[in-house]
C-alpha cells in the first residue's frame, strides 16, 4: 500500500485526510454525477465552439475538449477565460493557462492509459505503475510538442530537443502531484471501483494546478512561447 512507502511522520498527518477523501470518492453516486456534469460541459463547449469559434485550430479544440472530459465546469472555466476567440485581451495569466491546457492534454492522457494498463488491468505493484505511468506522460506530453513543431519544418531531433527543453518541467511537476495523489488515495482500488475512476478524476485536475505556476513562470521568462492569441484568430477569421 502506497501509505506504507511514506515515513511515520507524513503518514500520521495525512491519514485522516486520505481516510475521508476515499470515503467520499469511492461512493458511486458521486461519479454517476460528475460524468453527467462532464457530459453538459462538454456540450456547452461544443456548442460553443461550433456557434462562436470555429477559427480556433483542430490541435486547440482537441487541447480544449480533453481538458473539458478531465476537469469538467472547471476545464470550461479556464476555456473560457483563456481559450476563446472572444477574449476582451491576452494576458500572461491567459497565456500559462493555455500552456498549461495543452500540457495537460497530452500528459492526462499519458496519465489515463498508464493508470488504465498498470494498475487497473495488471495489478503491477506501485513503484511498477508510477513508473509506467510516467512514461506514459512523458511520451504523450512531449508528442504534442514534437508533432506540431514538426508540421511547422523543424526537424526531429531539433523538435525532441525544444520539447525536453521546455516541456520537461512541467511534465514533471503535474506527474509528481496527480500520480502521487492518485496512488495516495486509490493505490489498491481496480477498474470495478467508483474510487479507482473518481480519485483519477481529482488526481488529473490536482496535476494542471500544480503545474500552472510552472508554465506561467515558463512563459513569464521565455522558455516557452505559450500558444498563440485566440482573440488573433478570431480577427484573422
Amino acid at each position: 500500500m502506497i501509505g506504507h512507502a511514506l515515513s511515520p511522520p507524513l503518514a500520521q498527518p495525512l491519514e485522516p485526510v486520505r481516510t475521508e477523501l476515499r470515503t467520499v470518492l469511492a461512493e458511486p453516486t458521486l461519479l454517476f454525477g460528475w460524468v453527467a456534469v462532464v457530459a453538459c460541459s462538454v456540450a456547452v463547449l461544443w456548442w460553443d465552439i461550433r456557434r462562436h469559434n470555429r477559427a480556433l485550430p483542430s490541435m486547440m479544440k482537441g487541447v480544449w475538449s480533453l481538458v473539458v472530459c478531465y476537469s469538467g465546469p472547471f476545464g470550461l472555466a479556464v476555456y473560457w477565460y483563456a481559450g476563446r476567440t472572444q477574449i476582451s485581451r491576452d494576458s500572461l495569466w491567459r497565456r500559462g493557462l493555455r500552456s498549461t491546457a495543452h500540457c495537460y492534454s497530452g500528459c492526462g492522457a499519458g496519465e489515463v492509459v498508464g493508470l488504465l494498463l498498470a494498475q487497473g488491468l495488471l495489478g503491477l505493484a506501485v513503484g511498477w505503475v508510477a513508473a509506467v505511468t510516467f512514461g506514459f506522460a512523458y511520451t504523450f506530453g512531449y508528442a504534442l510538442t514534437v508533432g506540431p513543431l514538426m508540421q511547422e519544418g523543424v526537424n526531429f531531433s531539433t523538435a525532441i530537443r525544444d520539447a525536453f527543453y521546455s516541456e520537461t518541467p512541467s511534465i514533471t511537476v503535474m506527474e509528481v502531484v496527480a500520480v502521487g495523489s492518485d496512488l495516495l488515495l486509490a493505490a489498491e482500488a481496480g477498474l470495478t471501483d467508483a474510487l479507482f475512476w473518481s480519485s483519477l478524476v481529482l488526481s488529473l485536475s490536482l496535476g494542471f494546478l500544480a503545474a500552472f505556476p510552472v508554465n506561467l513562470a515558463l512563459v513569464r521568462f521565455g522558455v516557452k512561447e505559450g500558444m498563440e492569441n485566440p482573440a488573433e484568430m478570431g480577427q484573422s477569421a
